[in-house]
């Protein structure tokens, strides 16, 4: 069978693939995009997008039975409708989803293919019934969620972040099986929309990840909603009882028996059936594609951006990827992977925003280092929309005065980030957040104030 020919092939309709698919085709180039379910992938379809749709309806829920804090009366209680929360969320996912299929399909030069894309050769990619060939094949075929081979996982109905999206009644207990970035998202917006909720966490705190001060913040802010969190678990095993699925843990402490349970312990990426053997593709012990600096793979010619090649686990990193090839191909401009900072934000309510490194992480390097911290207790914006929770830190080196790192988790902390975020990029030092003159009321307006307040890190 004769291949047909293309100047390139992108396996995967995420968030890296359709603006590569832009460029290459706006140069001039013929570009095969291949996509098996959905264009979007997981931010647009089961990620970003629609959860966050969610969580807006779960504050709002949460600020209404608030009401009276703010002087606020209400005719009745505060109820929810989870049929039409989810008929919102589908409709932001759906539109993202339409706006990006119309873009595809007015793009000149590209074609689109729906099926499940495996290598034949280091050059030719088959489609169900199709052969493509091209010198220059990039692949963003993302992640899916991880299934744990615990005791009696088998035996259960359970969701994932996936067919969370599909739900469509509201759980009247909700196991979370983690307590990691999507577990907790999902944990305090049901918890919001009124579902019993339990998370069930092998680690001793929950978001290891992060500094101690924060876990530590985010349970208490978990635990003051209602929120059951078992910490330490061991052993973690399901059973049916009745209707109900039964979540054993740790010998000797009672199972948390739901109605539903969500396993929430991380992503696997989506390169075990594509092939890549035949393509002579290394990947490494976990499956991720080995790539280096400017995202190349061992196969010249192949290239791997976004969640399949673990170099981030964000849209904001996928994105980024598919910045650093284009430029580097096209732009004569050699961005690297190793160039960017790294930042994200778990949207639990406060969110937690989050650039450069922890405090774990400095205290690590061995680094003579200055630390500044505020409660939220004593931000002013804070204060006035009675939202207190969580505390800013920032983390700079004591002898070069380069700004580390910054965790802000309040209302705002994903966006008052990039305050210090950008600066890092600029290089700036300390001193030039300490001088800056931000704008009253603010959460942002505080991050001076703690730059000139820094003390060393014991």
């Amino acid at each position: 069978m004769t291949a047909k020919p293309f100047d390139a092939i992108i396996i995967g309709a995420g968030q890296a693939g359709p603006p590569l698919a832009g460029r290459l085709a706006a140069a001039g180039m013929s570009v095969a995009l291949i996509e098996r379910k959905l264009v979007g992938g997981t931010c647009v379809n089961t990620g970003c997008m629609p959860t966050k749709a969610m969580v807006a309806s779960a504050y709002a829920a949460h600020l209404a039975r608030r009401a009276a804090d703010y002087g606020v009366t209400l005719s009745g209680p505060v109820g929810v409708d989870y049929k039409a929360i989810k008929a919102r969320k589908d409709k932001v996912s759906d539109d993202a989803r339409g706006n990006l299929e119309s873009w595809i399909a007015g793009m000149d030069g590209c074609t689109l293919f729906r099926g499940h894309a495996r290598f034949e050769t280091a050059n030719t990619v088959r489609v169900g019934d199709e052969l493509l060939s091209a010198g220059k094949i990039f692949i963003n075929t993302g992640g899916r969620a991880s299934v744990p081979d615990l005791p009696g996982v088998d035996d259960i109905p359970f969701l994932t972040n996936s067919s969370m999206m599909d739900l469509d009644v509201l759980p009247r207990h909700l196991v979370v099986v983690g307590g990691s970035y999507v577990s907790l998202e999902f944990a305090q917006m049901f918890r919001r929309f009124g579902s019993q909720v339990t998370v069930i966490e092998k680690s001793p705190r929950l978001i290891g990840r992060e500094d101690e001060d924060v876990s530590a913040a985010i349970l208490s802010i978990l635990e003051n909603e209602g929120i059951t969190v078992h910490l330490g678990a061991g052993d973690i095993g399901f059973a049916r009882q009745g209707s109900d699925i039964a979540v054993t843990f740790t010998a000797g402490k009672a199972p948390a028996v739901g109605s539903h349970v969500l396993l929430a312990v991380g992503r696997t990426p989506n390169t075990d059936d594509l092939g890549l053997d035949k393509a002579g593709v290394e990947v490494d012990k976990r499956g991720f594609i080995v790539v280096d600096d400017q995202l190349r793979t061992s196969v010249p010619g192949i290239w791997a951006m976004g969640d399949c090649n673990g170099k981030g686990a964000f849209t904001h990193t996928s994105y980024n990827d598919y910045e650093i090839v284009a430029a580097n191909l096209l732009d004569s401009d050699p961005r690297r992977v190793s160039d960017r900072i790294e930042a994200y934000a778990l949207y639990t309510d406060p969110p937690l925003g989050r650039c450069g490194m922890t405090e774990a992480a400095v205290r690590k390097s061995g680094r003579r280092a200055l630390v500044g911290q505020r409660p939220m207790t004593r931000v002013g914006r804070a204060v006035e929309k009675g939202e207190t929770q969580g505390f800013m830190k920032i983390l700079a080196d004591a002898d070069t005065k380069e700004i580390l790192g910054c965790s802000v988790l309040g209302p705002g902390g994903d966006e008052a980030i990039h305050c210090v975020l950008d600066l890092m990029y600029a290089k700036a030092p300390i001193s030039t957040l300490a001088r800056a003159m931000h704008i009253h009321p603010n959460v942002s307006e505080l991050l001076p104030t703690i730059a000139q307040e820094l003390k060393p890190l014991a």
